[in-house]
């Protein structure tokens, strides 16, 4: 299992008149902490897809526990329980500041073949950085 923490602060434009971050705005927190793990092992999406390969999203989870606030410095933890596949599921925890956990949530990404237009195995060099994870 890979697991791997980030911090977002809650933005005013993220928020709603309430001063709770707007629901959608979950799902662009979960990318950032994405993108953020991957960089961690050296991989970007940008570094793929000059190799033919996109990582597009194929199904999106989320539970709201407690409200994200505005300005508050959001932990999100996310990790990789599965070793990927075609696959990759990405599990989400985010915390507030007193480290309650206030939403949870899963994203399953695709690895896709750009030329051949259709889905395949992750690159090798990916598949390497992950192995040391899921012996």
């Amino acid at each position: 299992m890979f697991v791997f923490e980030t911090h977002i602060r809650v933005r005013y434009a993220e928020t709603d008149q309430m001063g709770y971050m707007y629901y959608g705005n979950y799902a662009a927190f979960y990318e950032v902490a994405r993108t953020e793990m991957l960089r961690s092992l050296g991989l970007t999406y940008s570094s793929m897809e000059k190799d033919g390969i996109m990582l597009p999203v194929a199904e999106l989870k989320t539970k709201y526990l407690k409200p994200a606030l505005y300005d508050e410095n959001i932990k999100i933890k996310v990790s990789i329980c599965q070793k990927p596949a075609v696959r990759i599921i990405f599990n989400y925890e985010l915390f507030n500041e007193k480290n309650q956990l206030i939403n949870i949530g899963e994203t399953t990404l695709v690895f896709f073949d750009m030329a051949k237009n259709k889905p395949c195995l992750p690159p090798i060099s990916f598949l390497e950085k992950m192995d040391i994870f899921f012996d």
